[in-house]
């Protein structure tokens, strides 16, 4: 046997057990647990950190200002220093009505905290003594009973963190080949059904749209917890998790992104921005992610093509057998961003995609750069040594 055989056999029986052994993370049928209605409505406060958002707070801001929730609720917008604007226009869009709203600045930004958690540490000040807060993005848009929705939720199975992975944006070619890809990785990484069962070591959590206790996030010790992370919605869902409270996440049904990423580019930044920091800034664990996406994802292909040219049709086999695998598996989440079937036989390229964007974000940090994001930048050799900053 050829060494190319040998491994795409190997490649195979990984995909057999992606299959059937890691969680059917490819399943989309995790969605909002069934829900009834409250005998009490808790208070809630809905937090939104923005920062430089105008362009996209006209079509995300007034659905959350529109939410039908029964009980008590308002929202907080972080306006966390923009230069665009976007404190005033949040202020013109709650003078149209609907729940109240508050527009507040967080001090300037400390060392050792990223600006999106420094802006929500401020927003929980703010937020009294509701029952619940709302985190969600500035560019998250939510149909009118998304926050009754998840309140019942997390009030009828008694979960403390309730969070829903926001269906981005698939309008341009780039997004249609990118995005639904990122969601599948995301899933491999963090099987929902394994973080959903209360057991298991599994912990994840969407930062667009994340419903949490209040009481739970005290006894996670705060937003302070986890004030350094730049991947904050997996760190926060472990904290609870660790600290004995119960999480939920799926995908959403009526929570949605509305930002665009019309290029490549601003797709290329959404995913190397914090992908070495999901490797713990390791090389070595870099090394094997890219072995390992390599292996998994692009073995197959060239494994089919090899041997249909040799006339290795062993070879051929097992690279064909991976490949339809690969594909069987990313079509559920295809069809739930109503993209056509035939786009699953482009995943191995996608995955080439998603390897060089690891490999950037890894020399992005080790050039100083870290995770930049709006102006600031995370976990850089440098960034213990900077100071505290306003922009």
């Amino acid at each position: 046997m050829t060494v190319l055989l040998w491994v795409s056999v190997v490649s195979l029986a990984a995909w057999v057990w992606l299959t059937v052994g890691q969680g059917f993370f490819w399943r989309t049928d995790q969605r909002l647990p069934r829900r009834v209605a409250p005998g009490r409505w808790p208070s809630v406060v809905v937090l939104v950190p923005a920062r430089d958002e105008a362009e996209v707070l006209p079509r995300s801001l007034p659905s959350v200002l529109a939410q039908r929730y029964p009980g008590s609720a308002r929202v907080v917008l972080i306006d966390d220093h923009s230069t665009d604007g976007t404190g005033a226009l949040a202020q013109r869009l709650g003078a149209a009505g609907g729940l109240p709203l508050t527009v507040t600045t967080p001090p300037p930004l400390p060392p050792g905290w990223t600006g999106k958690l420094w802006a929500l540490r401020h927003g929980v000040e703010q937020a009294g003594g509701a029952e619940y807060l709302l985190l969600t993005d500035a560019d998250i848009a939510h149909g009118p009973d998304s926050l009754a929705a998840l309140v019942a939720a997390a009030e009828g199975h008694r979960l403390d963190l309730v969070s829903q992975m926001a269906r981005l944006r698939v309008a341009s070619g780039w997004e249609r080949l990118v995005v639904p890809a990122f969601v599948y990785f995301f899933a491999q990484l963090y099987p929902f059904r394994w973080s959903n069962r209360p057991g298991a070591r599994t912990a994840a959590a969407a930062g667009g749209c994340s419903l949490v206790r209040r009481e739970a996030l005290e006894r996670a010790g705060g937003v302070a917890a986890i004030r350094g992370a730049v991947i904050d919605d997996v760190s926060l869902a472990r904290a609870v998790k660790r600290t004995g409270g119960r999480i939920w996440l799926g995908l959403a049904e009526q929570v949605d992104s509305v930002r665009p990423y019309p290029g490549l580019g601003p797709l290329w930044r959404m995913v190397s921005r914090s992908a070495y920091a999901q490797l713990r800034h390791s090389v070595w664990l870099l090394a094997g992610t890219v072995a390992g996406l390599a292996l998994v994802y692009l073995v197959p292909p060239v494994a089919l093509v090899a041997g249909l040219v040799t006339g290795e049709w062993a070879l051929a086999a097992c690279g064909g057998a991976a490949w339809a695998l690969m594909a069987g598996t990313y079509l559920p989440m295809l069809r739930y961003y109503g993209q056509p079937g035939g786009a699953a036989a482009l995943l191995p390229f996608t995955a080439l995609l998603y390897l060089l964007m690891t490999v950037d974000s890894a020399v992005q940090h080790w050039r100083g750069r870290g995770a930049a994001w709006k102006g600031r930048t995370y976990g850089s050799p440098l960034a213990a040594d900077e100071p505290a900053r306003t922009d």
